[in-house]
């Protein structure tokens, strides 16, 4: 249901608001659902060489440089 809060609309405007919101309410339900998940194999995340992070702690400064 819609209300008018505030103004006089003519039924023309009204009918116009009426029929933008049943449009965008029809391509809300016709759109396309989210594309399939994406697999993990293709995660850019995978390319990163796996090599230890440095953690803090009393030696931290030993690895605070890692050449690539």
């Amino acid at each position: 249901m819609i209300k008018v809060v505030r103004g006089n609309p003519t039924p023309e405007e009204l009918a116009a608001a009426l029929a933008v919101v049943q449009v965008r309410a029809a391509a809300a339900e016709s759109a396309e659902p989210d594309a399939a998940p994406v697999s993990e194999w293709s995660d850019p995340a995978a390319r990163i060489p796996s090599r230890r992070t440095p953690q803090p702690g009393p030696r931290a400064w030993r690895t605070s440089y890692w050449p690539r």
